[in-house]
């Protein structure tokens, strides 16, 4: 038997450059800001009409930032809630500051309550006020009780719209009720069992719901053993239940084991993305690391950082101050002596970004601190043994001086040893003080390497009584 073909549908012009990746390409860009400039937001609407939201979102995120506006008027009837949900948080602000309370609360108020809040929490106070007035009381009230939650916590996270059905309930009953109301939300994969008191007792899977005979109890197919999520649990942790534990969807819980709201794993995708990026941006100062943040917050973020290195510089530059009678008594010492220390921040800065990653991803925890500190002291000595014979070798087939090249050979193991050893404790400290170790350890870690590499090959070379 053959299958049968299905008439394919007839292509529109539309509809083909859809299907085309270069719609965001900078030629597509410039086509739709020269029909903006020119006024003619008929063409501007035309060619923007076929993009998915997210791909509009990122238009505007392509766009500069004073030719926003004029777009986001051409293409006024195009910017729904979808769009909003979608667009970057900066970008967002800038065209939200430009709309009227009202029109910003009938955006929000077609948003689900994650993705709404998403947008109301980066109003200024006056504003989310006033924007919160404008909102019917069913939606303002859904608001306000996550705006109270904690930032970056499930709370903020969840989204109230989920299908929740008594235990006893037949999967019949289960299904008259999906059927018969058209208000409830279309975005789910599950469906949450409760008791009498709305505490989650179970989870049955829409598969299973359509797969069982309308007479079988819930209860009977439910899955008892779930996931919750405490509502104040930090949006990080959430992340990682996702990931060990494989969830699409989890229920949040009050503090009285109450449901009250699902986070879903589109959510965790951009979480995840988001944390990540931060920790890496994090390392070395850099703050959010946005494009589209403004340049004074960049300026402000970066320019602390920057100063405390500075700060450390000169402690590191101290340390070369007290041997200044043994480098001009043998000035190759100052050639030699970056290499050092060079060759231990990189070593440092290694050890320092699994760390972080490791307690980012809870694969450091205090059980197993002992055991991560001495696996990375035998990597640490083993690269430098290895560094410092080769630079040995390289240092007497140079210059011809063995006492030079032992000495060098010397500080390279030292300093080694020492940015795996701080790799480790530095970030570990930090995080049993509660300081976000991806924030301030390259800066502890690069001063520590530094003063080490300067000292273990000044000091060792003023031992010898190395001289020219």
């Amino acid at each position: 038997m053959t299958e049968t073909e299905l008439p394919e549908a007839p292509s529109t012009e539309a509809e083909t450059e859809l299907d085309e990746d270069d719609r965001l390409r900078p030629e597509f860009v410039r086509a739709v800001l020269d029909a903006v400039d020119a006024g003619d937001a008929e063409e501007a609407r035309l060619l923007v009409s076929p993009l998915h939201p997210a791909d509009l979102a990122d238009l505007f995120e392509l766009t500069p930032e004073e030719d926003r506006p004029a777009l986001a008027h051409a293409v006024a009837d195009l910017l729904d809630a979808d769009v909003f949900a979608e667009m970057n948080d900066y970008v967002r602000e800038d065209l939200i500051d430009a709309l009227e309370p009202h029109e910003v609360a009938d955006i929000a108020s077609e948003l689900d309550t994650d993705d709404a809040v998403a947008i109301i929490e980066d109003l200024e106070p006056e504003d989310q006020r006033e924007v919160l007035r404008a909102m019917e009381p069913d939606d303002r009230a859904a608001i306000e009780e996550a705006l109270s939650y904690p930032e970056e916590s499930a709370g903020r996270l969840m989204q109230r719209e989920l299908i929740a059905v008594p235990e006893h309930w037949t999967v019949g009953d289960a299904l008259d009720y999906l059927r018969g109301h058209d208000e409830l939300t279309t975005d789910f994969w599950e469906i949450f069992v409760v008791d009498g008191r709305h505490h989650p007792v179970g989870t049955c899977a829409l598969s299973w719901i359509l797969r069982t005979p309308r007479e079988i109890a819930i209860a009977d197919v439910m899955q008892r053993e779930q996931t919750l999520i405490p509502v104040d649990m930090d949006q990080e942790e959430v992340a990682l239940r996702f990931q060990k534990y494989a969830l699409i969807s989890a229920a949040v819980v009050a503090e009285s084991g109450r449901l009250v709201g699902m986070i879903t794993v589109d959510d965790i995708v951009h979480i995840i993305q988001q944390e990540a990026g931060e920790d890496v941006l994090r390392l070395s100062g850099a703050g959010e690391g946005d494009i589209n943040e403004p340049i004074r917050l960049t300026v402000r973020t970066r320019i602390f950082w920057l100063i405390v290195n500075l700060g450390t510089a000169m402690v590191a530059s101290s340390v070369v101050g007290l041997f200044q009678g043994t480098i001009a008594s043998f000035a190759l010492l100052a050639v030699l002596m970056p290499i050092v220390s060079g060759m231990g921040g990189n070593a440092g800065t290694q050890t320092l970004a699994v760390v972080v990653r490791a307690l980012a991803t809870n694969q450091l925890t205090s059980s197993n601190t002992r055991w991560m500190i001495f696996r990375e002291l035998r990597i640490a000595l083993a690269n430098g043994v290895m560094l410092g014979a080769l630079i040995g070798v390289g240092t007497f087939l140079f210059f011809g001086r063995a006492d030079l090249s032992l000495v060098i050979a010397s500080a390279m193991v030292i300093n080694n040893v020492t940015a795996g050893l701080g790799g480790v404790l530095v970030p570990v400290t930090l995080d049993r003080f509660n300081i976000d170790p991806a924030v301030s350890s390259a800066v502890f870690v690069t001063t520590l390497t530094d003063t080490m590499g300067f000292f273990s090959f000044l000091g060792l070379a003023a031992a010898l009584g190395l001289h020219g």
